[in-house]
């Protein structure tokens, strides 16, 4: 800025027309200064300010050169202040003086009051360099990201305020940021809508505003926000059939003072499309009929399936009203279809044409679909197993080279070989990969070995064992060679067990397998007062393939029992010498058919068994007596939660359904206690969550005021037990499930009454620890009577520890 002193100016207005010749004169004077200084500078040098201005003795300063000038020294960032003076300091002469005022360093810069928010994430948005002169405009812009962090997290109620120290020329900063509370949505108004209600449209957002329960908190979150709009809501019109729907704005009213929101949507619906027509082109392999089965929209009433399902969803039952997201799911049902069946190269456009001839809203439905030919599997490499031998990992396999690619067989081989449990988890999903240019492939699975073989030692308690401890010696994959072998001794204060076990599932790279089991068992049942006994024994069993069936093998096996009983409890009132001598031989036979997927916690398929015991006669031993059971077990998966992509460990919400039966003829002799059939608990014999061990006889329910002593009587014949269970599969370690059980006990099989079964039903949670499986059972009992016959249903907890189930 040029300016005249002072004392010129005062001059100019008392001296009239002789001063304005005098002042015109200085003027001329400063616009050719002869010379220059500079004023209030400490840290910056006269020669660089001066450098930076572009001012010179001698030249002619007009005002845009003046302005130029101060422009170019705020430009340098070093200065608060500038102004441009000219002085008179004698007749002849003019002093042009550059007036600087510098800005303080930047010492220090700190944040305080972040909890909610990371701390880290705040400091990243303050980009001010140390060392530098501060600059009002970079602190601004600091305070300004920060809140926009803390709004894109729902705290739209932050406040940040900038604190300075300064100590000479250096300036410390300090942003204190008061967080707040989320933002609260008190509200969602939709305008526009006709067909669907503003409490649908809300449903169908992840942002809810906030209610009268303490979980209703309504907090915003910029992040769900933005998915609402883009994705969630578009798809529930486009479920409905408003294929044409678009949204206009979405405003966010926010009222600081209250920390309230609402939020406000304008849009538009479009008309609802209903389908008109559908048809199949291009189809060869598949017959139209078998394609237009997976065909989603119909004009009739949904079945009670399909509304459960549509339930479970979330979304109504399918009609004839286009849905956009089935139309999607059954095209690549579709596709899915012709890949199992070798045509991954298949091509099945979903065409959707809009009637012109119609103004009633509907649609023409086509998929087109181009086969190609189909994919021949040109080999199947495995890859990373430096320690399990190839073999043993193809025998998982129901693919093999020269196969047609089959997509649901892949998937199948690749969750097998992850059942092993000899490689980490999760399992890279294989690759699939051109092999020629005749469009066969190539299989690809990749596996990382992990450590299997280890030592447990850890403790254990029961309700029938009491505290003990286990040691234990396990190596599921000998040799590398998918062989198993364990030795395992548990000790305690009731218990006293030694086990040693080998398995080799392909004895000499053949289709036989077999396993060998040596044990000795000392145990005192204290529970239900049943008594101490001593097993010494073994067992051989050999298994066969059955024709034609992949997942199905019958055993064949041999076992030998000797059996000594203490003088207490219910065992000690055998009295043969208390069984001293007592053998049990027996001949076996199983039939197993098991296609359960992800083990130990399966979430599909099903598991069939049929076991036939023959016992003395010819054999030999002490009793004679058969003894047959049987167990059905059927898995399926009702949703996946997360994890949509290939190779990933999605949650899985099952349902299983489990039924068991046995039924014993003959004379079990004095191996009753072990042969027969008793039930209640988790502990000894067969599962009956919600009842104490030994309580339901084939007599009914044993009724006590807390004591149940195991009796003869407890013990049948035959039995039935079954569960309906629905079960949140974590991972292959934990498992949540509610369950509904159901079952009795009978003195003989022809007394089988499948109207008369005592009922339980609750929650359990089961996992695989270092130290061995735990579960803890809670249920309900709804068929307990108390001592004078009432019923008296109550709740039981049922706790499992250690090697003991």
């Amino acid at each position: 800025m040029l300016r005249f002193s002072r004392v010129a100016l005062v001059a100019l207005v008392a001296a009239g027309p002789l001063a304005a010749q005098e002042a015109a004169g200085a003027a001329g004077r400063c616009l050719t200064p002869d010379s220059l200084d500079v004023r209030g500078n400490v840290r910056v040098s006269r020669e660089a300010i001066l450098a930076s201005s572009g001012l010179r003795t001698g030249a002619e300063q007009s005002f845009p050169v003046i302005q130029r000038a101060i422009r170019d020294l705020f430009a340098t960032g070093d200065f608060d202040d500038v102004s441009v003076t000219c002085d008179l300091p004698n007749p002849t002469g003019a002093l042009l003086v550059v007036a600087v005022k510098e800005r303080p360093l930047l010492a220090s810069v700190d944040v305080q009051g972040p909890r909610r928010v990371s701390p880290r994430q705040v400091q990243d948005r303050v980009e001010l360099l140390l060392g530098r002169p501060v600059d009002p405009a970079q602190v601004a812009l600091a305070m300004k990201r920060i809140d926009s962090l803390y709004q894109a997290n729902g705290y739209y109620l932050a406040r940040v305020v900038p604190e300075t120290s300064q100590v000479a020329d250096r300036i410390g900063i300090t942003f204190r940021v008061d967080e707040g509370r989320h933002l609260a949505i008190s509200g969602v108004t939709v305008n526009g809508n006709r067909a669907l209600s503003d409490a649908q449209v809300a449903g169908a957002m992840k942002i809810r505003p906030e209610g009268f329960w303490f979980w209703q908190k309504g907090e915003f979150d910029e992040d769900k926000f933005a998915a609402d709009l883009g994705e969630r809501i578009p798809k529930l019109f486009a479920e409905r059939g408003f294929v044409d729907f678009q949204l206009d704005r979405d405003t966010l009213i926010v009222d600081r003072e209250r920390g309230k929101a609402m939020i406000q949507l304008d849009l538009r619906e479009g008309e609802q499309y209903r389908v008109k027509s559908f048809e199949v082109v291009g189809n060869r392999r598949f017959p139209t009929d078998q394609i237009a089965a997976l065909y989603p929209f119909t004009n009739r009433a949904p079945s009670l399936t399909e509304r459960a399902r549509a339930l479970v969803k979330r979304r109504p039952p399918a009609t004839n009203v286009f849905d956009r997201t089935r139309w999607e799911e059954a095209t690549q049902q579709v596709s899915t279809l012709y890949s199992n069946e070798g045509y991954i190269y298949a091509q099945v456009r979903p065409v959707v044409e809009r009637d012109p001839t119609d103004s009633a809203g509907y649609v023409r439905l086509r998929w087109d679909i181009v086969e190609n030919t189909p994919a021949i599997i040109n080999r199947v490499e495995i890859l990373g197993n430096d320690f399990t031998v190839e073999n043993c990992i193809r025998d998982q396999l129901v693919i093999i080279p020269g196969d047609v690619f089959n997509q649901e067989r892949m998937i199948r081989s690749w969750r097998s070989i992850s059942n092993l449990g000899f490689f980490e988890n999760p399992l890279p999903f294989p690759d699939v990969r051109p092999a020629n240019d005749n469009g066969d492939v190539d299989i690809v699975f990749r596996v990382k070995e992990k450590r299997t073989g280890n030592v447990n030692f850890g403790a254990s308690v029961g309700q029938g064992t009491g505290l003990g401890g286990f040691i234990g010696l396990e190596q599921p994959n000998l040799f590398g060679k998918c062989k198993r072998g364990s030795l395992q001794w548990q000790f305690g204060q009731y218990i006293n067990d030694f086990n040693a076990s080998y398995t080799d599932p392909a004895v000499r790279g053949s289709l036989i397998s077999t396993q060998l089991t040596g044990y000795r068992s000392m145990a005192r049942f204290r529970i239900a007062d049943l008594g101490r006994t001593t097993r010494t024994g073994g067992n051989l069993r050999v298994g066969f393939p059955f024709p034609e069936s992949r997942f199905t093998r019958v055993f064949v096996s041999y076992g030998l029992e000797s059996v000594r009983y203490g003088n207490d409890g219910l065992l000690g009132t055998i009295t043969t010498n208390r069984c001293e001598g007592c053998i049990r031989s027996t001949v076996g036979f199983d039939v197993t058919r098991d296609t359960r997927l992800d083990m130990p916690f399966a979430t599909e398929g099903q598991l069939q068994t049929f076991s036939a015991q023959f016992n003395g006669g010819p054999l030999g031993g002490t009793a004679t007596y058969q003894r047959y059971t049987t167990e059905f077990r059927s898995y399926t998966v009702l949703a996946r939660l997360g994890g949509k992509k290939p190779g990933s460990q999605p949650l899985r919400l099952t349902f299983g359904l489990t039924s068991r039966a046995g039924a014993l003829f003959g004379d079990a002799g004095d191996f009753f206690w072990s042969q027969k059939f008793s039930m209640g608990g988790v502990q000894f014999g067969e599962m009956l969550r919600g009842y104490p061990e030994f309580s339901i006889t084939p007599n009914g329910y044993l009724a006590g005021t807390g004591t149940y002593n195991a009796q003869t009587e407890s013990f049948g014949n035959a039995f039935f037990a079954s569960t309906a269970e629905i079960g949140l599969r974590f991972n292959q370690s934990v498992y949540l499930n509610l369950f509904y059980d159901a079952g009795n006990v009978w003195a003989n099989p022809r007394d089988f009454d499948p109207t008369r079964l005592f009922r339980g039903s609750g929650i359990g949670v089961s996992t695989v620890t270092p130290l061995g499986p735990l579960g803890i059972d809670y249920a309900y009992g709804f068929d307990r009577r108390d001592v004078n016959g009432l019923p008296a249903p109550r709740w039981q907890l049922h706790f499992r520890l250690g090697q003991i189930f």
